[in-house]
């Protein structure tokens, strides 16, 4: 097994990889996929099974995750399209093949660093991304069965799910209450989003994009547990019901609203 790391550069082409070798003291994958390297992304070369593999750490950054999938792709050209890429964040830690990568021996192999010379701005000038299919033959009710099915990130909360036009969030249910109690949780509909959707000012979310065969599948909000801010109050003007269920003078009218001392200027 290969390891290498994907590295951002501050000018073009913006990236290149760095291989990890036992020679630096790591003899396995888990010498090196840990806590202490949650910010980093690596791509492992399984030689073996002509496999690469992609993880990206809890805490690195969008654009190096990106990064690391278009360095995953150059090395699948540099062994000549026999080996295909997979992610190893699909798996949870306990999972048997998450484990199986993590045990791996790190040892010499064919595959070679990407560098700068591996790029060139004529050839990246002439590269036509293809786009990504949100399109309405999206099935839904599968995008989110296979969302539900990857591993939700330690210590954070999934809050929404955005699949499509509709927003869902996840539901928990009593199961039973004997012997003990049990919950489950389940995936629920609050609605469709028409003009967009805003978070803004509400909590610190952490996003999670799920893309399958060049589908965007949905957007999952997460938060922190440790986030437990209550819901923003919004301090409106408010007309009782009970204020107006008999006949009054319009100056009682007037007065039943409740304006607050500060209202908001909008």
């Amino acid at each position: 097994m290969q390891i290498f790391e994907a590295i951002e550069l501050k000018k073009f082409p913006y990236m290149k990889t760095r291989e990890l070798t036992n020679q630096q003291g790591i003899e396995r994958v888990s010498d090196i996929i840990n806590e202490d390297s949650s910010d980093r992304v690596f791509l492992l070369v399984d030689h073996d099974e002509k496999r690469i593999w992609v993880y990206n750490g809890t805490k690195s950054s969008f654009k190096l995750q990106i990064f690391g999938g278009i360095l995953a792709g150059e090395l699948r050209k540099q062994l000549r399209l026999f080996y295909r890429i997979f992610s190893l964040n699909q798996y949870t830690k306990d999972n048997k093949t998450f484990k199986g990568v993590l045990a791996k021996s790190i040892g010499p192999g064919r595959a070679k660093e990407i560098t700068e010379e591996d790029f060139s701005e004529e050839s990246m000038g002439r590269f036509e991304p293809q786009e990504l299919s949100v399109h309405p033959g999206l099935k839904i009710k599968n995008a989110i069965e296979n969302i539900d099915q990857i591993p939700k990130p330690e210590n954070f909360i999934r809050k929404f799910l955005i699949s499509g036009v509709n927003i869902y969030t996840d539901e928990k249910k009593i199961k039973n209450m004997i012997p003990k109690q049990e919950t489950t949780k389940k995936t629920v509909k609050l609605g469709r989003l028409n003009d967009g959707f805003t978070f803004f000012d509400d909590r610190s979310y952490s996003t999670r994009i799920l893309i399958n065969r060049r589908q965007l599948q949905g957007i999952e909000l997460f938060i922190h547990r440790d986030d437990q801010r209550e819901p923003i109050h919004l301090d409106i003007p408010v007309l009782p019901d009970e204020r107006l269920n008999q006949s009054r003078e319009i100056s009682e009218l007037e007065n039943a609203f409740e304006i607050p001392d500060n209202p908001p200027k909008e």
